[in-house]
């Protein structure tokens, strides 16, 4: 038997289709709680990427800026605050900079150190992205208010209770 499947199966892509409507197999009632979790929230984020698209941003460089608005930071800062290594916040920073968002100069002090600067590019996309009731509309209208209101207490709890992997004993 062959597996016909035009993603990965925990993607939660339907078998050989790619249409929103197709039925997925196996059927998602079946699938454990994390895949159910890891799936709608790759949808989620592919819906916010695409929004952020205008601003020239990705759901990794919305983080970045946040941590900016406290001020300068070289990108070690960046990458222990934000608990990923330095390579990978290269790479955001990049965008971010190409895009018009940061500035990084020589730290003055030490010139194998950057010293990275939101600009005030960065600051009006940031303040563009604060509109709730459109970033809220990005996780579709399958849920009532209620139900989403419920639904962010839940995420909010899982992310306060879980430990990040490297505050992780072992597990």
């Amino acid at each position: 038997m062959t597996d016909r499947r035009t993603e990965p199966a925990s993607a939660g892509t339907p078998t050989g289709r790619t249409h929103e409507s197709a039925a997925a197999y196996p059927p998602p009632e079946t699938w454990p709680t994390g895949r159910l979790l890891s799936a709608a929230a790759r949808r989620v984020e592919r819906a916010w990427d695409t929004y952020l698209q205008q601003w020239g941003l990705s759901h990794a460089s919305v983080p970045v800026l946040v941590v900016l608005t406290a001020g300068p930071l070289s990108q070690r800062e960046i990458a222990a605050q934000m608990h990923v290594t330095e390579q990978s916040i290269g790479r955001v920073l990049q965008g971010l900079q190409r895009n018009g968002h940061i500035t990084r100069e020589r730290h003055p002090e030490d010139r194998r150190r950057h010293v990275v600067t939101l600009t005030p590019a960065g600051f009006d996309a940031l303040r563009a992205l604060d509109r709730a009731q459109t970033v809220e509309s990005l996780i579709g209208s399958s849920l009532s208010a209620d139900e989403t209101a419920t639904l962010r207490d839940l995420l909010i709890r899982m992310l306060t209770d879980l430990p990040l992997p490297d505050e992780r004993d072992g597990v």
